[in-house]
């Protein structure tokens, strides 16, 4: 098997950073051929490639001389919701109330309580607990999901995954190696049921065909039939599930 060409990855000083208003990331990759620039619209990070001969130096130079585009892509970037008491975030694609009522019960556990016009979810403890409690919570309740929904694909394509993880990836809603260990978005359990089991549906079809070609593809719809209207959702709407969660930079 041929060896990919890996980027080696660094950072610009936080004094860089502070001058951006974002983290700034600096690719040396094999392959580039010259500078570029590009604004990651779901980490809210710019991101700087180079060729490995270039220095750091030139990399902040480089930057220096596009900031006002970078600036611009920034600010037009929609806002992140930050895990707040009182916001708003959907969960299985219906609003739902997030409350820190800051008091540290016996049960230290999210708890989601039937109410109207939202729905509550309910976490406990200072600031920082609750934040990360939630985020938590949220991760158990898309790995609760997608087992089920995995599971079901695996089935109907005979195929067993070795192994499911969830992170809070931003490239992509899922990914499969390999070895048939799968990857997913934790996000996947905000849309809608059905977003979340195309993307299920997707990354079991790479059991059996590693590529995009027709046959991947009549897999994939083979057991998910509405998987077009699934793809459009995520076209339109899917940056939007990575602004939840994200603190806004001072």
């Amino acid at each position: 098997m041929r060896k990919s060409k890996v980027p080696h990855v660094t950072t610009l000083s936080q004094r860089e950073t502070d001058r951006i208003g974002a983290p700034v990331e600096v690719r040396r990759h094999p392959a580039a051929r010259r500078l570029t620039l590009r604004v990651s619209r779901t980490r809210r990070a710019v991101i700087v490639t180079l060729p490995v001969q270039c220095g750091i130096e030139e990399a902040g130079s480089f930057l220096t001389r596009n900031l006002d585009w970078v600036r611009e892509r920034l600010d037009s970037l929609p806002a992140p919701i930050p895990f707040r008491d009182g916001m708003l975030i959907p969960l299985r694609g219906v609003a739902h109330r997030v409350v820190m009522p800051g008091e540290i019960p016996r049960r230290r556990v999210v708890r989601r309580i039937e109410s109207h016009p939202f729905h509550e979810l309910h976490a406990p403890g200072d600031m920082a607990s609750a934040v990360k409690r939630l985020e938590l919570w949220f991760s158990k309740e898309a790995r609760t999901d997608l087992e089920d929904r995995v599971g079901w694909h695996a089935r109907r394509l005979g195929v067993k995954p070795n192994r499911l993880t969830i992170r809070d990836q931003t490239s992509r809603w899922g990914s499969c190696s390999t070895t048939g260990a799968l990857s997913f978005s934790w996000r996947l359990v905000l849309a809608p049921p059905a977003i979340l089991d195309y993307v299920a549906a997707h990354e079991v079809a790479h059991l059996r065909e590693m590529n995009h070609g027709p046959r991947f593809w009549a897999l994939v719809r083979q057991t998910c039939p509405d998987m077009d209207d699934a793809k459009n959702w995520l076209r339109i709407y899917g940056m939007d599930l990575h602004r939840y969660g994200v603190e806004a930079e001072n």
